[in-house]
């Protein structure tokens, strides 16, 4: 009897232990007690039960208090449970602090959730960014096109991060501005010459304004000349003013022809009342046999002049 109660002792021990150790990080406990990061275990318990990874709270809250921060494990469990980065935020806010960077965490945690890396954002802010934008393509007032690639220089603005605009529309609104400062020239060679002209003005725009960026500096990484458009277009008027030269040519060609044909078959129409006339005539006895004789004997004479002149005809050699 004794013996039997003792088994079903330890085996509820057993089952306790188990349970309080599954709920219970010991470990972990035993490192922020070790770290001076007040974590209770009914805390511990507690992030079990609203399935919180312990480990992405406190290893990041202990990282933060040697680093000399001041947050509460409260703070780090309810942006963990929020969706964001823990340990990414506490390394931006750390960074900050020793960079003399004003970071709070609830701005820290916005930038977070907001969908940018707040790690990247103090390092920018610390150490500027460079961007090379694309080929941007733009026409000077001669026609000929310039083709340019910059290189962007940007530092991080902490107050602007959360709401302003992001990399895609600072490359954006360079380009804009290339563009159309190019196509203010009137010379492709003005451009070439004073390739700085292109990034003092473009500078002077403010186009970081409204974006979570400053720019420091905008300057010009290649140039190179493209195609002349204005030579271009000209072709191309050229060659559709000799198409439709070419086709109105065509057509009084064709006009010409339908006029020759119905020359020729007017003629026809007219030789064929000929051998008519003749018959009346003889009927009538206008004509005589002489006379018809005559005729024929004119017709064949000019029939053999014609003959002889197209065979003297002199030869032209190309």
């Amino acid at each position: 009897m004794f013996s039997g109660s003792f088994i079903i002792i330890a085996v509820v021990v057993i089952v306790v232990l188990i349970v309080f150790f599954s709920l219970v990080p010991i470990g972990l406990w035993i490192s922020a007690i070790s770290a001076r990061v007040p974590v209770g275990i009914g805390t511990l318990i507690g992030m079990r039960l609203r399935r919180v990874v312990p480990s992405r709270v406190v290893k990041p809250l202990i990282k933060a208090v040697k680093a000399g921060l001041e947050l509460e494990v409260n703070q780090l469990e309810s942006h963990y449970l929020a969706g964001g980065d823990v340990d990414n935020t506490v390394d931006a806010l750390i960074a900050a602090h020793r960079a003399n960077i004003e970071l709070d965490f609830s701005r820290a945690a916005a930038i977070d959730l907001a969908g940018r890396d707040v790690l990247e954002a103090v390092q920018t802010s610390v150490t500027p960014k460079v961007i090379r934008t694309p080929e941007f393509t733009g026409v000077a007032q001669n026609g000929v096109e310039v083709k340019v690639i910059t290189q962007i220089t940007v530092q991080s603005n902490i107050e602007r991060i959360v709401g302003g605009a992001g990399e895609d529309t600072v490359i954006a609104r360079v380009g804009e501005a290339v563009v159309s400062t190019v196509g203010e020239t009137r010379e492709h060679t003005d451009v070439l010459e004073n390739p700085n002209s292109i990034s003092k003005k473009v500078q002077e725009q403010g186009l970081g304004d409204g974006t979570a960026y400053t720019i420091l500096s905008i300057d010009i990484a290649e140039m190179r000349i493209g195609d002349n458009i204005k030579a271009k277009l000209d072709i191309e008027k050229a060659n559709a003013d000799m198409e439709v030269a070419q086709a109105a040519a065509s057509k009084r060609k064709a006009e010409a022809i339908a006029l020759e044909q119905e020359n020729r078959a007017a003629v026809v129409a007219a030789e064929a009342e000929v051998p008519r006339a003749i018959a009346t005539a003889f009927e009538n006895g206008t004509l005589g046999v002489m006379d018809y004789y005559k005729m024929e004997n004119v017709q064949s004479d000019t029939h053999m002049r014609d003959s002889i002149a197209g065979d003297n005809k002199p030869e032209f050699h190309e």
